[in-house]
């Protein structure tokens, strides 16, 4: 019955989504497929539509014709498990205990008893799949396969970490790198030119096999993290180098992926969302990405780490060729998808919020679904609050990595960061100073009150390492 009364929502939320819903579709009372993909360092402007003048993305330039484009997306930590963890469970990872990048083997990772996009839909009988870089926990009780997915396939944590690393033997001492299916090791990895492909095959397959169920299609890519590999048909082609061949090799796999809804009859059936993890990596120089015009990358919060490309696409519901500029983050598409399907939202608190009509304003301005978006980094430090309008941000005193507009390498070898570069309490107008070279402190003082009272209340539900809270709503991480 509970599962009925799903099913009956989902077909009147669609059904009111859009005049271009047909009788047959609202007869058949099919809940929409969803598929998720997931790009792994990949910078703000390195997709065509975003600005990138030497990196081609037609499929994913298509993909923002058709749907929308959200110039003002975040992730809610600018660094691989943290982001992974919110846009999976719908909560600031801190709220999680997940900080950084978890390495191999250590015993942590994502609760079990937290509840993902895959286990909210696996009630309504939804079939779902991973295909790609989990990194949420790499022993076998943090493993995808334990947390909703019928099927993995991929790398458990990132690429880099395999004996090539170039810390290895020094900072590092990683083993092989495993490929995996389901719980299994199957080969490891010296040469991951084939990762893309594979992923993408393992998509296109699942979609032909599951035309017949409502499925979710989560494809966390490995690239373009570091270091970059992509296959023959890809090797040499792009004027932005290995880092652009990366780039439209992952834009070539987004159009199979379509394709595959097309040629399946599930087009009008499917929303498909891309976005990255987080910002590129800048101290890999011509092997890492661009987040211009924003400032900084992959590892602050400054906007060049946190804020990344979002294209969405679902026919007849989401209006083709939209643009806003209106927030959202990773922690809303949990509650989107349950809007949708008519799931019923994971029994612990969440933080994210459904944002289903931003997805279908045709760029109208509505109004915002947070009163503020929360920036946390390492040892749960709270970095940065914007408005909910997306037009302020906020700095707390604090430290952060940089290259200091060093060039990087061109060989895929890093250059030093600094980590002592300090801000101070800042204040920026994204909307007129999206590279946030001007500190506006003391000109809006009633902002400042605002977003500072905006991070007392974060700092009482879910604590900062630089105060004497203790967060009330924190969970425990999990760890064996």
């Amino acid at each position: 019955m509970k599962n009925l009364i799903a099913i009956l929502f989902a077909t009147l939320f669609l059904a009111g989504c859009s005049s271009t819903v047909t009788s047959e579709q609202t007869e058949e009372k099919r809940l929409p497929n969803i598929v998720v993909i997931f790009t792994d360092d990949q910078g703000y402007q390195d997709v065509g539509c975003f600005g990138s003048p030497n990196i081609k993305t037609p499929h994913l330039d298509q993909m923002a014709k058709e749907g929308i484009k959200m110039t003002n997306f975040y992730v809610a930590q600018a660094v691989c498990s943290a982001s992974r963890a919110a846009l999976l469970t719908g909560c600031y990872s801190n709220r999680l205990g997940i900080h950084g990048a978890y390495m191999p083997f250590v015993g942590k990772g994502l609760h079990p008893e937290e509840e993902t996009i895959a286990e909210m839909l696996k009630p309504l009988g939804y079939k779902t799949a991973i295909y790609g870089k989990w990194h949420l926990g790499s022993e076998s009780v943090f493993l995808p396969t334990r947390q909703g997915f019928d099927e993995y396939f991929g790398i458990p944590y990132s690429n880099d970490m395999w004996p090539l690393h170039p810390q290895q033997g020094t900072v590092f001492d990683f083993g092989d790198l495993p490929l995996m299916e389901n719980e299994e090791t199957i080969d490891t990895l010296e040469d991951q030119s084939m990762l893309t492909t594979w992923y993408t095959e393992r998509a296109v397959a699942f979609i032909e096999k599951n035309k017949e169920h409502p499925f979710f299609l989560y494809v966390p890519h490995s690239m373009p993290h570091v270091p970059l590999f992509v296959s023959d048909k890809f090797k040499g082609k792009s004027a932005r180098g290995l880092y652009g061949d990366v780039i439209e090799e992952i834009d070539w796999s987004t159009g199979q992926i379509l394709q595959a809804l097309k040629d399946q009859g599930l087009d009008d059936h499917t929303l498909v969302i891309f976005t990255s993890d987080n910002g590129p990596w800048l101290s890999y120089g011509t092997h890492s990405g661009s987040a211009l015009p924003l400032r900084e990358g992959k590892g602050t919060s400054l906007e060049g780490g946190v804020r990344v490309p979002f294209i969405a696409r679902w026919p007849g519901h989401i209006p083709a060729g939209t643009e806003t500029s209106q927030p959202a983050m990773t922690i809303d598409v949990l509650p989107t998808i349950a809007k949708i399907t008519g799931a019923n939202l994971p029994a612990r608190t969440i933080d994210g919020r459904e944002m289903t009509a931003l997805l279908t304003s045709s760029g109208a301005e509505v109004t915002p679904h947070h009163d503020a978006y929360y920036i946390y980094y390492k040892k749960n430090e709270l970095h940065a609050v914007l408005s909910g309008d997306g037009r302020w941000k906020l700095y707390f005193p604090h430290t952060y990595r940089s290259i200091n507009d060093r060039v990087g390498r061109d060989d895929g070898n890093p250059i030093d960061y600094t980590y002592d570069n300090e801000m101070q309490m800042e204040l920026y107008d994204l909307r007129n100073d999206i590279s946030e070279t001007k500190n506006v402190l003391d000109d809006h003082p009633e902002i400042v009150e605002q977003l500072r009272a905006y991070a007392e209340e974060a700092r009482t539900e879910l604590g900062d390492s630089l105060s004497d809270r203790e967060g009330k709503g924190v969970r425990p991480l999990g760890q064996i």
